[in-house]
């Protein structure tokens, strides 16, 4: 009976556990995306688009991340905290995996160019491209790995997604509608085991996306400002 009540205490706290964190990480994950879709309200041109002062871009920035990115996480996180910590191992993880995402921020911030729809095309055919790489495949099973810090499951997955998010840069970084379809491919690949099945028709789609850009760019949803 000691060893039956001990257990049915072990699992509840457990289930306590993982309900708290999986509360805090997608709550966090979704207001985010209230916050973001605020933020980004007028600013989205395509192509034209510019990131304002470097504070301003970083701030958003950080919250597009969050919003697109802790979904996805949430069984890293969950992970993190049933090795040790609890829920207090929740912040500094998120903390340490957003950092990582912010630094990415910063080269963006710092290379970035309002651009044409040629360039577009490139990085969106270069990102279909790296879907197909062995590298991608390595960093997309990392995440997938049981991991000991925030910082380093965040490098893991910016290798995977790295594609995915400069396809987000360079078709309209500051636009809601890819925000919202390149969260869902990274929430995707996060959570299912790969398939070529799956990932090969998904590569040579972003790699038609880019052929399709060059070819009538002006059809393209939020690529070029209404007025061009």
């Amino acid at each position: 009976m000691t060893d039956q009540g001990l257990t049915t205490t072990v699992g509840t706290a457990r289930t306590a556990t993982t309900a708290a964190v999986l509360a805090a990480t997608l709550g966090l994950a979704a207001t985010s995306w209230g916050i973001a879709v605020w933020q980004m309200h007028g600013m989205d041109m395509g192509v034209a688009t510019r990131l304002g002062s470097f504070v301003f871009f970083i701030a958003v920035w950080v919250v597009m991340m969050a919003a697109m990115m802790l979904p996805g996480a949430a069984p890293a996180v969950l992970r993190r905290a049933q090795a040790g910590g609890g829920v207090r191992a929740v912040p500094p993880f998120i903390g340490s995996y957003l950092a990582v995402w912010a630094l990415v921020g910063v080269a963006v911030y710092a290379l970035y160019r309002p651009h044409g729809s040629i360039a577009a095309a490139a990085v969106a055919i270069a990102a279909g491209v790296y879907e197909l790489t062995p590298l991608k495949r390595h960093f997309r099973r990392r995440c997938r790995d049981s991991v000991r810090s925030g910082f380093g499951f965040g490098l893991c997955c910016v290798g995977s997604s790295i594609g995915l998010m400069l396809m987000l840069v360079a078709l309209g970084v500051m636009s809601v509608i890819w925000m919202s379809v390149i969260a869902m491919l990274a929430l995707g690949q996060k959570l299912l085991p790969a398939k070529a099945a799956v990932d090969v028709p998904l590569a040579l789609a972003i790699v038609g996306l880019g052929v399709w850009i060059i070819i009538a760019p002006w059809s393209v949803p939020g690529l070029t400002p209404p007025m061009m």
